[in-house]
């Protein structure tokens, strides 16, 4: 209970010497505590941490999904394109921030976190939903990664390039599969080197990838000598009924592309000296470096039409353009570090920590991030990214109301009903506040998340609820947030 554990004057909370922490159901050494004096990541880790997690290819591309006219994309222009982005990554970092708190406060990670309202074993249900999006978003990373290695290789021996993939297996070529397979293993071994190589690759990645994009905005506008057509694009809606329309589930979609993020930062921010800082080192670095770097994916790609007769979208592509090799290997390692830095950081942490929960005995984070890679294969990410339209507008979109529904539980259950105030050794006990029912389950959670995934889903099959759809991280989170209070209360 409340006398089991020690609050400091910047309240920070850790457990006092002598409480035994032994269920192995509940417990192992990657899902403990961090006691304070572990706690030492600071304002630039975590403006670091988001920088490096935000300058990857699917940033740099995600407002040509928006600019892609119909039925590719919604047809916006590039400054509506950008004011899209920064609204919904402006908003999701509420979330962020809310479920932040905890982290810092109590040293757990996200899985743990859960247990206070979902149980000490219900957690394992969103936990298990973030995971498998996770998972997801690990083989899109790799495969983005591959494609750059892919290009790389073909810099080099372009005669033997052509022969290797003479014979494409399943519309890909095989050095394609070979560089997915080998930027997948090189993804894996840093996660068995641990936490603390990934704060010095994103100390490093951060301003390495940020200074190199520059160079190539530079480069794309001395070329095209000025910023290209693009930028002169006129507003394609007749009112604004119609682009509001398309800016909902446009602004939904951007909300989802770091829904994942709103969930599990407290695996990273449990590692804070304080909270002050890690609120600030997130505020100063999420909404705009991301509306930064989707903008220089806007100019660098306006500048190409003129350079190539065509727009390049796709940065790996753009670089294969490139004859000088020296270019295209520094190009390329700049594509590799900056996704291999996002993909550790946003898809392996999580996933990892939550498949450690579901049995602490057997999975320790190592274990956890494996099973994440060999489900990230299973899930054929080449496929999620091949339509520009289906990325955005249902891989996008769909995730997040299942994970909208999973952050109004937890942002209702840890602000409102607890009031910030947690018992940290029950977090790892099944005899304890939080353990509910028999089986450590809070089914007034999971039947709220329920609830919240069908508000945000019903409009995929039932037209006339299709607005409930475009607004489903909205939909999911105020539902699953105003059932869960609702019965909470009673209860």
């Amino acid at each position: 209970m409340f006398q089991e554990q020690l609050e400091h004057a910047d309240g920070r909370v850790e457990l006092k010497e002598g409480v035994v922490l032994d269920d192995p159901a509940l417990y192992n050494e990657d899902l403990a505590p961090t006691s304070v004096k572990k706690r030492t990541w600071t304002t630039y880790t975590y403006a670091a941490l988001w920088i490096s997690m935000a300058h990857c290819i699917p940033t740099y591309m995600l407002a040509s999904g928006l600019v892609a006219p119909e039925p590719r994309g919604p047809g916006m222009n590039w400054w509506q394109a950008l004011l899209t982005i920064l609204v919904g990554n402006a908003i999701v970092l509420l979330p962020i921030l809310a479920n932040s708190h905890p982290g810092t406060k109590y040293g757990i990670p996200f899985p743990v976190f859960a247990r206070a309202a979902y149980g000490v074993f219900g957690a394992n249900v969103p936990a298990v939903m973030r995971a498998l999006v996770a998972c997801g978003w690990f083989g899109i990373q790799c495969w983005i990664g591959g494609q750059a290695l892919s290009t790389f290789f073909r810099s080099l021996a372009p005669g033997l390039y052509v022969q290797l993939n003479a014979s494409p297996i399943a519309g890909h070529g095989l050095t394609e599969w070979v560089s997915f397979l080998l930027f997948w293993g090189l993804n894996i071994l840093i996660v068995y080197r641990g936490m603390e190589v990934l704060r010095k690759v994103e100390n490093w990645a951060a301003p390495y990838v940020l200074v190199m994009t520059m160079l190539l905005v530079v480069w794309a506008i001395t070329e095209a000598k000025g910023l290209g057509p693009m930028l002169t694009a006129p507003n394609h809606f007749a009112t604004f009924g119609d682009f509001w329309k398309k800016f909902v589930p446009s602004v939904t979609a951007m909300i989802g592309f770091w829904a994942t993020l709103s969930l599990n930062m407290p695996d990273f921010t449990r590692f804070g000296r304080s909270q002050r800082e890690q609120a600030i080192g997130q505020v100063i670095a999420l909404p705009t470096t991301m509306t930064l770097f989707a903008a220089m994916g806007v100019f660098i790609t306006s500048a190409s039409a003129v350079i190539y007769g065509e727009a390049v979208w796709d940065p790996v592509d753009l670089v294969g353009h490139f004859t000088s090799r020296i270019v295209v290997a520094i190009a390329m390692f700049t594509v590799v570090v900056a996704t291999l830095s996002v993909n550790i950081a946003a898809n392996v942490v999580s996933p990892a920590n939550d498949f450690a929960n579901l049995s602490p005995r057997r999975i320790s984070f190592r274990t956890g991030g494996l099973i994440t890679g060999v489900v990230g294969i299973l899930m054929m990410p080449w496929k999620l990214i091949a339509d520009p339209s289906g990325y955005i507008f249902k891989w996008l979109l769909g995730y997040s109301g299942g994970l909208g529904s999973i952050a109004g539980v937890l942002i209702c259950d840890y602000w409102f009903i607890r009031k910030k105030r947690l018992a940290l050794a029950d977090l790892y006990r099944r005899e304890g506040e939080y353990s509910y029912t028999s089986h450590g389950t809070n089914w007034i959670a999971v039947g709220a998340t329920l609830v919240g995934c069908f508000l945000a889903w019903i409009g995929l099959v039932f037209d006339p609820l299709r607005v409930l759809f475009d607004y489903a991280w909205f939909s999911g989170g105020l539902g699953s947030a105003a059932v869960y209070a609702l019965l909470m209360r009673r209860r």
